[in-house]
């Protein structure tokens, strides 16, 4: 008996599966193309059946040309160059003279303007026409000026600036010179060299300092709105030379600020050791040297400092001028009566000051600059002190001593002094806790 295999629809050969996939794709393929192309031909029809047209727009309306904007402020800056006059100034920014003299018949104006300096800023607003409308500047740290036109009149506005003076405090030690240490310490060119000048009576920053000493400074900075202007002066300062404590305090003294010691007596000496900042001694008071130029032995009469030409040479102490011109083999010379006997000579400058003979000097003022006139080998100072005619060794000889302060003025300057001492040894305190 022969059977028949039946076929049952519910069982597919894995051959079954495959064609009916690969038919399943191709449908997917083809209803995915055909739209496409219904899509392009549908587009070329509508695009045949559109033109672009190119339509002219309005004209948009414009200022007439005459019409001006607002006249409103336009500041601008000008530093004053080195040489510049206040005339070459505003004719810089296209302001006549005739507008300048009209500004410094101002009284404020002119006071800051008539010794207008280098680095100063002149802000000016000029309008359209090119008139000045306003000008402002500062006249001092503490106060702004402001002029306006007011109609056909200027007119000035004084603005007030409060100043305020910060005590600050530093201290060091010095390991190669005394700049070195104070920057070091924070302090500016100008604080170092109040307290160098302070102590040049006693102290010669040339040849006594030694590593190892130490300073105490205390001094004032000068703030305005918040911002830092500038060091100030020194307040009261403290130096350890060589194991020998030396004190500065600051006070006032029929209206002019001195530096005394603990004592009350001033630290200005009737003369000063160094009548030059920060020179090196390249030859000594010596009865028997070997002359550099002519070769002899002779004796060198005094100190020799090394500086580059045109440093300024200083009166050692007030007196009156005695000579002032060229002295063979000194070159140019000055020569300084200081009375009571004494007399201070500077040779080799390059050129003289302001001072002719007869005229008053008071010490500390600029008397000449450092060169190398006459027979000198290179530039540099020749400093003389003479007592009666005689000559001393200006590092060693014993300068007098100005008179202390006594009753009412001592008990003034004790209690005036009193805090600057209390900052002075609260610095020493933390030194010395540091150490």
């Amino acid at each position: 008996m022969q059977h028949r295999q039946r076929f049952s629809p519910t069982r597919w050969s894995r051959e079954h599966w495959i064609l009916a996939s690969v038919f399943a794709a191709l449908a997917i393929f083809v209803a995915t193309i055909i739209p496409g192309f219904a899509a392009a031909i549908a587009g070329q029809d509508e695009a045949a059946d559109h033109t672009t047209i190119a339509l002219a727009l309005p004209t948009l309306s414009t200022p007439a040309a005459d019409a001006r904007l607002p006249d409103v402020p336009a500041w601008q800056s000008v530093t004053v160059r080195s040489g510049q006059t206040l005339g070459a100034v505003f004719e810089q920014v296209g302001v006549p003279a005739a507008v300048m003299l009209e500004v410094l018949a101002l009284p404020s104006a002119n006071k800051a303007l008539s010794r207008v300096r280098a680095g100063a800023e002149l802000a000016f607003d000029i309008g359209q026409d090119g008139r000045l409308r306003a000008l402002a500047f500062e006249r001092d740290e503490s106060a702004r000026v402001e002029v306006r036109l007011k109609g056909d009149k200027y007119v000035e506005n004084v603005i007030e600036r409060p100043i305020e003076r910060r005590l600050m405090i530093a201290s060091g030690e010095i390991d190669s010179s005394l700049y070195a240490a104070g920057e070091k310490a924070g302090l500016g060119p100008a604080v170092i060299n109040q307290m160098a000048n302070a102590f040049s009576y006693d102290i010669d920053f040339t040849q006594d300092l030694r590593v190892g000493d130490t300073f105490q400074v205390v001094y004032e900075e000068v703030w305005r709105d918040g911002e830092r202007l500038r060091s100030g002066d020194v307040v009261a300062a403290s130096f350890n030379n060589r194991g020998k404590e030396f004190t500065a305090l600051r006070f006032e003294r029929n209206g002019k600020m001195e530096y005394f010691d603990l004592s009350g007596r001033p630290l200005k000496k009737g003369f000063m050791r160094m009548p030059i900042e920060f020179a090196r001694i390249s030859s000594r008071f010596n009865p028997r040297r070997k002359h550099p130029v002519l070769g002899t032995v002779r004796a060198h009469r005094g100190v020799d400092y090394a500086a580059a030409t045109g440093t300024p040479i200083m009166a050692a102490g007030d007196g009156r001028i005695a000579f002032a011109g060229w002295q063979n083999g000194y070159g140019r010379t000055i020569i300084i009566d200081h009375g009571r006997g004494y007399t201070t000579l500077y040779a080799h400058m390059s050129r003289l000051g302001k001072y002719k003979v007869g005229s008053r000097v008071q010490q500390g003022s600029t008397i000449g600059y450092v060169g190398a006139t006459g027979l000198a080998s290179g530039p540099h100072l020749h400093y003389e002190f003479r007592v009666n005619g005689v000559h001393r060794d200006p590092l060693t000889v014993t300068m007098p001593k100005p008179d202390p302060l006594t009753g009412a003025e001592l008990a003034a300057f004790r209690a005036a002094t009193a805090p600057a001492m209390a900052q002075l040894k609260r610095i020493e305190g933390v030194r010395l806790a540091a150490r």
